[in-house]
């Protein structure tokens, strides 16, 4: 798809690699949504764009219907759909203090599992209704956001594997179905790279995790 004029909606845009995709789409002429939780990193993505900035949960359908509603309103029905939001914890299953929260496991599964999903259930549906934007009767893509830890998950690691796993897991279904809109469903599975969700980290782990790359020997950049 040829994304110059193209309406785009970018989730988690306000950091890391969602704001690298909603930057990186801009250049290339499309119209770009960033929707985060975090309303100061939103709006500085969206300024320096000159994009559209929601703030959005994305584990909330209202206010997903709600924020696509906002970014139809001002450059069309979203044809690209970039679900980059997501969380990442560290811990154990059985750890010093007894067994692993359920409710931070629940959490990680809500944003990283069913926040995508969301996503794409509710644009997904949009994009069916329009016409197709090409010859080839396409109508949109989504693209989400697994991790090498869906298919190589460390310990620790539990909840954001089984996320990250869910979220490749539901692409070739989605993909299948959708085909017959002319709707494509892709998903990505990044290594490591220096956002905030993995900088955070303690530092001893951010090194831990750097030993293992080969080369170059560091974390991938977003862009």
């Amino acid at each position: 798809m040829d994304v110059q004029g193209k309406a785009a909606v970018v989730t988690g845009g306000g950091s890391g690699l969602g704001a690298a995709t909603a930057r990186l789409l801009a250049a290339k002429g499309a119209k770009v949504a960033v929707l985060d939780v975090n309303e100061d990193g939103v709006a500085a993505v969206a300024k320096e764009i000159g994009g559209l900035g929601i703030t959005c949960d994305v584990t909330d359908e209202a206010a997903i219907r709600q924020a696509l509603d906002e970014a139809k309103a001002a450059h069309g029905v979203a044809r690209i759909v970039v679900n980059c939001a997501g969380i990442a914890t560290g811990e154990r299953i059985v750890g010093r203090e007894g067994p692993s929260d359920l409710d931070r496991f629940k959490k990680v599964i809500g944003i990283n599992l069913i926040g995508s999903f969301a996503m794409l259930n509710l644009a997904a549906n949009d994009m069916a209704q329009e016409d197709p934007v090409n010859d080839d009767g396409e109508r949109g893509v989504v693209i989400n956001t697994a991790s090498v830890a869906a298919f190589d998950g460390q310990i620790g690691q539990a909840a954001y594997s089984a996320s990250k796993g869910g979220v490749a897991g539901l692409t070739l279904p989605a993909a299948r179905e959708l085909a017959k809109f002319g709707i494509r469903v892709v998903t990505l599975a990044p290594g490591l790279l220096e956002t905030p969700m993995l900088t955070n980290m303690p530092p001893q782990v951010v090194e831990s995790l750097v030993a293992t790359t080969l080369f170059p020997k560091r974390l991938g950049k977003p862009d």
